[in-house]
């Protein structure tokens, strides 16, 4: 009778510590589920830096390296930087279409470096410092992406490429007017002088190989040297200045001459005459901009002088002018695109 009794006291004592130590195992997992979804919650607050579409920093970034437009497809690389403290490093970028629509975090974009691709005209860009409680610290005023293909013209549509590259047919070769050069246009010239189309140089050294930077920039200098640093084109005048001195003549279409190179390739000049004698003037200008039909213009390279054959002789001086409303920057960054 003792020993049936014992056996029942036994089994009830080890039923309540299952039991006891069951619930309390459940409590204590129960605890820790609870405690990972708050840290989960916690941190997925923390870092989701895309849960504010305004953030309230002050704008106090500079965003370098932006150029004033950009063709369809073109590269566009910036960099965030804030001068006034080195503690924080947490950066994100932001983009939105437009002023209409919300930012949304380019999660492929960390640090203080951006790289993206131009595709929408209007597109607006902003990079914002976080502190070490992932709340926006600073951040920039948006820069606007502006697209100009130069009336539709794409520089990576392959046909075009080819025919930029100096490769085309005869028959592709149309007569052009002086209008596709009309406006204000300055020599690139001054530009190598200060030492702006440096990073051009190093460029084409890094990706062309022919030649080293110092060797490129001796090359373009002689190619671009001139001492007519402006240009207006209106209607059929033309204006060359040189330094306070101008001068003005009518000019007339002379035809088209198609010219092959050393290298295989071939190139186009587009020849005006001088309208009426002047001794002052070229009798001859050749434009040569790389294309070879009625566009317009974005650079072009001019050539002058008095006897029409020998000009179409001379490739290796070729000065080369750009709008007037380009700065340097602008330059370089269209120079390094083609």
């Amino acid at each position: 009778m003792k020993s049936l009794f014992a056996k029942g006291i036994g089994i009830v004592i080890i039923s309540l510590l299952v039991l006891l130590f069951g619930c309390q195992n459940a409590d204590l997992q129960e605890g820790k589920a609870e405690e990972q979804e708050k840290k989960e919650s916690s941190s997925s607050a923390l870092h989701d830096h895309d849960s504010s579409n305004n953030h309230q920093a002050p704008e106090e970034v500079d965003i370098q390296g932006a150029a004033d437009h950009y063709h369809t497809g073109d590269i566009v690389e910036l960099t965030a930087v804030f001068e006034k403290g080195k503690e924080f490093d947490h950066w994100h970028w932001y983009i939105r279409d437009n002023q209409e629509v919300g930012w949304t975090l380019s999660e492929d974009q960390e640090g203080s470096s951006f790289k993206g691709e131009a595709i929408n005209n209007g597109q607006q860009i902003k990079a914002v410092l976080f502190n070490d409680e992932h709340e926006a610290y600073v951040q920039s005023a948006p820069i606007e992406i502006v697209i100009d293909d130069h009336h539709g013209h794409d520089h990576h549509h392959s046909h075009d490429e080819q025919i930029y590259n100096g490769y085309f047919e005869d028959s592709q070769v149309k007569d052009r007017e002086l209008s596709d050069w009309e406006g204000d246009w300055q020599s690139v010239y001054p530009y190598l002088q200060d030492g702006t189309l440096d990073e051009v140089f190093s460029y084409k050294s890094e990706h062309d190989g022919d030649m080293s930077a110092k060797g490129y920039k001796e090359y373009y200098k002689h190619g671009y040297e001139t001492d007519v640093d402006r240009i207006i084109i209106e209607g059929n005048t033309v204006t060359f200045f040189n330094n306070d001195n101008k001068l003005t003549g009518e000019y007339v279409y002379d035809g088209y001459e198609i010219l092959t190179y050393e290298a295989g390739n071939r190139g186009v000049r587009f020849i005006f005459k001088l309208a009426d004698k002047n001794d002052e003037l070229p009798q001859f200008i050749q434009f040569s901009d790389h294309n070879i039909y009625p566009t317009v213009a974005e650079h072009y390279h001019l050539y002058w002088g008095n006897d029409r054959e020998a000009l179409l002789e001379e490739v290796e001086h070729w000065p080369t002018y750009y709008p007037k409303d380009m700065d340097g920057a602008s330059i370089v960054h269209d120079m390094i695109a083609h």
